[in-house]
This record gives C-alpha cells, sequence and structure tokens, in this order.
C-alpha cells in the first residue's frame, strides 16, 4: 500500500480517525514532524455513519474543514460501499468525501493502519513478552483483540520499504489445543456453525466463553458483558469468569503463533486491541507466552521470536499519519 501522491505542505492540517465496532477515534496532525493532537474518541452508536461522527468530531475542536484525511476502520476496503462488520455503520467512501469536503480521503483496515505504525514503535511504546530477539528486516506479524480480532502482517519489499498486508485472519476457524478447549467449541458451535477465532479471542469472545464455561461446570450464567467477565477474572472473584479470561490469553497465544509460523514473522509477533491494554500485567502472567511456544518440534523456533504487547497509545492514528506521507513525533 503506497502513500497519497500528493505534495504536503508543513502547515497542511490532516483528519486522522480510528474507528472500532464501538469506538470512532478521531484526532488532527499538522504537517510532518508534528505531534498528533486533539484526540477524542465519540460511541458509534451515537451516530449514523463516519460522516456525521467525524463532522461532529470537527465541529467539537473548533476546526471547520480539512483536505485530507485517512481513516482506518475495522472493516475490509473492498469496493465504494463499506459495512461494518461490528456495527451499524453503512457508507460510501467518496460520499463520506464529498460530504466532508475533502480532496482526498484514503481508508485504511484498522490493521493495516497498525501494520504502518509497528517499524516506529520502540522504547517505551512496547513491553516484551517472554524471550525472542527479532531479526532484522523479518516479516513482523499483528494481531489484538477489541470489539473484534484484528490481524495484519508487515513485510520488506526488495527495495527495503516496509509493505503493511491486511488481511481477515479473526476470521480464521478455532483450532483448540486441549480437550477443554475442544469441549468449549463443542458447545459455540450450538450457537455458531463456525466458529472463528474472533468468536474467543474479543470482548464478545470473553462473553462466549464464560456463557460455555459455566455449561460445562454446570452453572447458570448471570448476563456479564466483557467489562464484567474481565474485572471478575482479575480479582479472582469467580471461577467461570477466572477461566474465561486465562482461556483467552491462552487462545490468543496459539492463534498468535499460528500466525507466525505462517508469516514466518522473526521479527516478532506485536499485540494490540483494547482488551489486552486494559489486562495491566495480567497479561504478562498468564498463558500466553506459554501457549505461543507450544508449537512442538517447532517449540525452539517459538522461543526465539519475540512477543510485544503494544502500549502506545493509539497506534492506529500514527499509522494513518504515516499512510498520508507524514512523520509524527510523540511527547
Amino acid at each position: 500500500m503506497n502513500t497519497l501522491d500528493i505534495q504536503t505542505p508543513s502547515e497542511t492540517t490532516h483528519l486522522l480517525g480510528d474507528i472500532g465496532g464501538t469506538n470512532a477515534r478521531f484526532a488532527l496532525v499538522q504537517g510532518d514532524q508534528q505531534p498528533i493532537t486533539h484526540e477524542v474518541t465519540l460511541p458509534t452508536s451515537q451516530y449514523p455513519d463516519l460522516a456525521a461522527a467525524a463532522q461532529a468530531y470537527l465541529q467539537q475542536v473548533g476546526q471547520p474543514s480539512v483536505a485530507q484525511a485517512c481513516i482506518a476502520i475495522a472493516n475490509p476496503i473492498d469496493g465504494d460501499v463499506l459495512k461494518m462488520t461490528n456495527n451499524h455503520w453503512q457508507f460510501s467512501i467518496e460520499a463520506t468525501r464529498q460530504a466532508l469536503g475533502l480532496d482526498h480521503l484514503l481508508m485504511l483496515n484498522d490493521w493495516e493502519a497498525m501494520a504502518m505504525a509497528a517499524p516506529a514503535l520502540n522504547g517505551r511504546d512496547l513491553e516484551q513478552i517472554g524471550s525472542g530477539e527479532p531479526v532484522h528486516g523479518a516479516p513482523k506479524g499483528l494481531i489484538g483483540p477489541g470489539t473484534g480480532l484484528g490481524v495484519s502482517s508487515l513485510v520488506r519489499s526488495r527495495s527495503g520499504e516496509w509493505v503493511p498486508i491486511a488481511g481477515e485472519g479473526g476470521h480464521v476457524s478455532l483450532a483448540p489445543s486441549c480437550e477443554r478447549e475442544a469441549d468449549i467449541l463443542r458447545v459455540l458451535w450450538q450457537t455458531y456453525p463456525h466458529v472463528s477465532a474472533e468468536r474467543v479471542i474479543s470482548g464478545m469472545g470473553l462473553e462466549n466463553l464464560y456463557r460455555a464455561i459455566c455449561q460445562l461446570n454446570g452453572t447458570e450464567p448471570e448476563a456479564l458483558v466483557a467489562a464484567q467477565v474481565s474485572e471478575r477474572g482479575l480479582a479472582a472473584t469467580d471461577v467461570a469468569c477466572e477461566e474465561a479470561l486465562e482461556r483467552m490469553c491462552r487462545l490468543l497465544g496459539h492463534t498468535a503463533a499460528n500466525l507466525a509460523l505462517t508469516l514466518g514473522a522473526r521479527g516478532g509477533v506485536y499485540i494490540g486491541g483494547g482488551v489486552i491494554g486494559r489486562l495491566g500485567d495480567y497479561f504478562a502472567r498468564s498463558g500466553f507466552r506459554a501457549a505461543f511456544e507450544a508449537k512442538g518440534r517447532f517449540a525452539s523456533y517459538m522461543q526465539r521470536i519475540p512477543t510485544y504487547v503494544i502500549r502506545a497509545e493509539q497506534p492506529a492514528l500514527i499509522g494513518c499519519a504515516m499512510a498520508l506521507g507524514v512523520q509524527t513525533v510523540r511527547r
């Protein structure tokens, strides 16, 4: 994916966006080597589409118009009309550009934007989980649970440039790695003919895991949302919530390892998404890394691949700026 072939005056203000199933995050960046500013998060449920949310944001921050924008969205970019998987938004990219009065509107898959940001992340932006050292220039994998499960990758071209690859890896079939996970899968099959990785490794996944575990344990599930499952799991006040949280981390480890093996991601695997960001230091203590390395004859290969939790704020916005040819600076 190439950056826009446009000249970018240093004073040009760009609109950046990161649209998920629950929240729409917007920000501005004014020219090259400038910080991202005016970050605002709006709930997608309160707006009919992207144009309405972006207009509300621009009005809120007192920016009447911008000429260029890059918006990352949790959805495949396939043609002009986008219908989001995990919320009600459906809109035309061209109609949105016109409604916002933009000269250029670049739409990216949200994890394509995350991949674009990866080379710029270092130091305090990343928390390494487990062992391993990145191989210079080797592919990088990215994965992260939020409302859904995002997956992308980053590879070097022959000319040495990093090339992001968007995909829909969150919808691969779930692969259980033990009898308990196979039992959970059998329960979920009663509701979903196809149980994707996203059905268990995401906010909705925590809820699905909790209900399935309650059924297997012979207990009546409460009407808990993901945040409550996570809260009770972290506090160790509910055995089903505890197992759901730990099981999700382990399943993320297995799925991230599948991505690493398929891609040959010896440059490392980067973990993002709002679900992991809210777990604090629990994630490092979970079974994620053990599951990541549990690949039989290839265990030693996996041990050499580093895994990182992305701790940078709004990395997708950094990727959006880079897609516009703008290098940002962090405060």
